[in-house]
């Protein structure tokens, strides 16, 4: 396994800075770039492609805050994180909620689907913005909610290297790590429908 944090020359640590860590990546990426070597032997054109295919893809998982944590655990103890399929008693009443919003949207798709009549559109439309804007309400507070867990991911990067117990660190990434997986997918399920509905 690659380690993407040492491919982009980046400190293994749960917080990087966005903005930092995409010009490190220009400029890796504009030295290793396979064009460089547009004049060299076929194998030095392939080993160009390959280091420049990894920085690439280092680039974009460390850039994704809950695919970093997944590396992160990955690589500090020396297994991926267990996927847990039981929702966390704190988010019980979110995914009751979403669960009951992806439901009536899917109904409402299912009967705009069959909808031929001019008249009848019209009262569709009506509707599915009417759903679309309780869709985008609850999706709202999902990116609310994983603001406030990537606050907590920047603070414990604050004490990564203040000599605070790292196994007790791991823990509570461990468990940010499948809280930001919960958030993004049910964002992704509100999105698709939000989408849909707009079609």
């Amino acid at each position: 396994m690659n380690d993407c944090f040492a491919l982009l020359n980046e400190p293994r640590r749960p917080w990087l800075d966005p903005e930092a860590l995409k010009q490190k990546f220009l400029a890796l990426s504009s030295q290793l770039h396979p064009d460089r070597v547009h004049g060299e032997a076929q194998t030095e054109k392939i080993a160009a492609q390959q280091r420049y295919a990894e920085i690439n893809a280092a680039y974009n998982l460390l850039r994704d805050p809950k695919e970093r944590l997944r590396h992160l655990l990955e690589l500090e103890q020396g297994a991926k994180p267990k996927d847990v399929q039981r929702i966390p008693s704190e988010l019980i009443a979110f995914f009751n909620e979403l669960n009951q919003m992806c439901r009536e949207a899917d109904a409402l798709l299912a009967e705009k689907s069959a909808v031929t009549s001019p008249l009848l559109m019209v009262q569709m439309f009506d509707r599915s913005q009417e759903c679309t804007e309780r869709l985008a309400a609850l999706q709202l507070r999902i990116n609310s909610e994983r603001e406030g867990l990537l606050g907590e991911i920047q603070k414990i990067d604050s004490d990564w290297d203040a000599g605070g117990d790292r196994r007790t660190l791991l823990q509570r990434l461990e468990e940010l790590y499948r809280l930001l997986s919960y958030f993004t997918r049910w964002s992704g399920q509100l999105q698709e429908r939000i989408v849909r509905l707009a079609l």
